[in-house]
């Protein structure tokens, strides 16, 4: 038999002891109680997993457990007075012995992996001060005995999968507690209103990122030593209790996501918060104007009053907050223009302004931000030309000024920004070929640039293949460009998505784009690119989403296309491709969306399309296609959209679409189908779309569903089993004739 490990090697005597301390209360072995805290220290060694050998090679009999790692005693005697052991990786469940180290005071485990519950046998920890579970995955419900631990100064029990509502009476006994620590969890529920009553000493709380709901207790505001304040992404509702805006030590609150807080900020009159360094509204309901009391916070760092409905110009007087380094004002109604001033705030490291109605011009000052390293002005009414005094932000690595009224060109000044990561200025008004992009070659951090829908023109230059060669992201659809895509393209090996759709393009695909091997994103729709399909396409082994529709094609789809075996949505649509579709095409096993419709496709679909379990959208229609429906169509039953109009497929509708009860547009029209219309169509809940018209079906129409009407002789409506009396009928209605 294999001798054990070491982490399993305990002596018969301390087994006596685990045994010894295994009852609900300690019995101490000798009159020191220290034989109690070694036999605890050793059970809870033995319940772990030890990665990292500290345990093992540390922890052993041999030595004093006083001199072990992560053990502090007492000077007087030899009782256990901390065990802290941070970062240490150790892994399994904490063993309850835990509670019989009576001399305890300090008990921090952060950041390993430990789970299970915590122990409720802590409660018995009656010298315990700080309790620091942070960073684990103990889960269940915090235990009602931590109530008992009156000493306790600090308890942070956050990062954990802790669940639940938080003890109602936890606090009411804890009147040294200083700060309270519960964020990322999954706790539920709501804060008593009584909660905070007997902490007077209170420092900090943290329930962020939780689901609690209800109110923000008002007892809050009576905590005077309050400093830390963060409830962010809960579920809280209601209006923030008001004396809040008036504590002379708060330096942080942080109450963004939470989604239904509301009402306004009090005026200057009564709002005093002289320390506060970071303040956070984002994402909730409040209204009325910014709060001017806010330009007496000389120590404010962090302001996010983003994403609320707030009606007011940009204030000038955010321009003297000397410290101010996050700016956030974004998605509110803001009106008027963009303050000179701003460029007073030389600390600032980012600023967003976007979602807004702002007007005139991006005042060029903006430039002597330095420190700027974000900047988000998109989805404004901004006008005139972009300064080209932004290229002295070197710092700069997001400008985003997309979605305004910017005309003229493209500054090349923004070549200078060589921390730039992402640079975003599409739908505006801006013009002139893109020689700016040899500028922006110096922007070796450059990884998303989107410049679609403006009024660009000319051809796509080659030195675009000098862009970074980190360049994720390449977006010029919506222009008016020329040419076609330079075989230097293949130079950027890391892009995974380029758009260039809605162009004016009429050379072919170079063949060098098979060398874009991380390639997942392909849209060339809607340009003139006559031509067939270059096979060299069929090994973008990466591919996932591909957009060729819009008069671009001739000739047929290349076989290797059944390589694309990532390939999740197709769109071959309103080309003039020919000649039958390949099988292989149907084995494409995590396609979602296929659409060949508007093609000169023939030929029957003897083929199954039992791999397309995915698929949720199919349109094949508009085509030359022939013979039976076939009956693998029934396999699809992830399938909610399904097209096969304007054909020439006859014989009856399979049985087997019966299994497809998640469609909701089913279109058959405008074929040879014959026999009857299947009952079975009458069930399915979600339908809303059935067009039939157009065919030789025969016999009576279902009862029910969507056909509420039995007597219409139209097959051609939108419809719901939700709607009574009858159905919408379409306005363009289509008789048929029934035998």
């Amino acid at each position: 038999m294999a001798a054990p490990s070491m982490s399993t090697r305990i002596p018969i005597f301390v087994l006596v002891l685990l045994s010894a301390v295994s009852a609900s209360s300690p019995s101490p072995i000798n009159g020191n109680g220290s034989d109690i805290d070694l036999a605890a220290l050793l059970a809870f060694k033995v319940q772990l997993a030890d990665p990292l050998h500290i345990l093992a090679d540390n922890w052993t009999t041999s030595t004093s457990f006083c001199h072990w790692v992560g053990v502090s005693c007492s000077r007087r005697r030899q009782r256990v007075t901390a065990l802290s052991l941070v970062d240490t990786h150790l892994v399994g469940s904490v063993a309850p012995h835990i509670g019989n180290l009576s001399f305890l005071s300090i008990l921090n485990l952060t950041r390993n992996n430990l789970t299970g519950s915590i122990p409720v046998e802590l409660g018995r920890l009656r010298r315990l001060r700080y309790l620091r579970l942070m960073g684990n995955r103990f889960s269940d419900s915090i235990p009602t005995t931590l109530g008992n631990l009156t000493r306790l100064v600090s308890l942070r029990l956050g990062h954990n999968e802790l669940s639940g509502q938080i003890p109602p009476q936890m606090l009411a006994h804890m009147h040294n507690l200083k700060e309270i620590v519960l964020n990322q969890n999954e706790l539920i529920g709501q804060i008593p209103s009584y909660f905070f009553n007997n902490t007077p000493s209170m420092a900090s709380i943290d329930f962020g990122n939780n689901s609690l709901s209800g109110p923000i207790p008002q007892a809050v505001a009576s905590l005077s030593m309050l400093e830390f304040f963060s409830v962010q992404y809960n579920q809280f509702s209601g209006l923030l209790p008001q004396a809040m805006f008036n504590m002379s030590k708060l330096r942080v609150m942080a109450f963004e996501e939470c989604a239904n807080l509301t009402g306004m900020i009090p005026s200057n009159q009564s709002f005093s918060l002289p320390m506060l360094q970071l303040f956070t509204l984002a994402g909730n309901k409040f209204a009325g104007r910014f709060p001017i009391g806010l330009a007496s916070c000389q120590y404010l760092q962090t302001l996010d009053l983003s994403d609320n409905s707030f009606v007011d110009v940009v204030p000038t007087w955010l321009a003297k907050l000397p410290k101010l380094r996050v700016l956030d004002f974004g998605s509110n109604n803001l009106t008027g223009f963009i303050p000179v001033a701003f460029s007073n705030l030389t600390s600032l490291n980012a600023l967003a302004l976007d979602n807004g109605n702002l007007k005139g011009e991006i005042p060029p000052n903006l430039g002597h931000i330095h420190e700027l390293s974000y900047l988000n002005l998109a989805s404004n009414q901004l006008t005139g030309k972009i300064p080209a005094a932004l290229g002295n932000l070197s710092k700069l690595s997001s400008l985003s000024l997309s979605h305004n009224q910017l005309s003229g060109q493209v500054p090349t000044t923004l070549g200078k920004i060589v921390a730039l990561n992402k640079l975003l200025f599409h739908t505006n008004n801006l013009e002139g070929n893109l020689d700016f992009l040899s500028a922006l070659s110096k922007c070796r951090q450059l990884q998303i640039l989107d410049m679609g829908s403006n009024s660009f023109t000319g051809v796509l230059p080659s030195y675009v293949g000098n862009l970074s060669t980190q360049l994720t992201m390449f977006i010029a659809r919506d222009n008016k460009l020329t040419g076609g895509l330079p075989l230097a393209i293949s130079n950027l090996s890391n892009i995974y998505l380029i758009d260039i759709s809605n162009n004016r393009f009429t050379e072919p695909i170079p063949e060098s784009i098979v060398m874009l091997e991380n390639l997942v994103h392909l849209d060339l729709s809607h340009n003139d690119m006559l031509g067939p399909i270059t096979t060299q396409m069929g090994m973008l082994m990466s591919l996932e989403r591909l957009f060729l529709q819009a008069k671009i094609f001739l000739g047929s789809i290349p076989s290797c296309f059944g390589n694309l075996s990532l390939l999740e949505i197709i769109n071959l649509s309103n080309n003039q491709l020919g000649s039958t579709i390949p099988a292989s095409l149907f084995h494409l096993d995590k396609l979602i969306q296929l659409d060949l419709s508007h093609n000169l496709f023939v030929g029957a679909l003897q083929v199954n399309f039992s791999s397309l379990r995915q698929a949720n959208y199919m349109d094949i229609s508009s085509n030359f296609l022939i013979g039976s429906i076939p009956e693998s169509f029934g396999q699809l039953n992830m399938l909610t959209n399904l097209n096969l109009s304007h054909n020439y497929f006859k014989g009856s509708i399979p049985g087997t679409l019966e299994k497809l009860k998640s469609l909701a547009s089913l279109d058959l029209s405008f074929n040879s189908l014959s026999g009857t219309i299947p009952i079975f169509l009458a069930k399915f809940t979600y339908l809303i779309i059935l067009n039939l018209s157009f065919n030789s079906l025969a016999g009576q129409i279902p009862e029910g569903g969507c056909f509420l009407k039995p007597h219409l002789a139209v097959l051609d409506w939108e419809c719901s089993s939700m709607w009574s009396p009858a159905p919408r009928i379409s306005t363009m209605l289509r008789q048929i004739s029934l035998k």
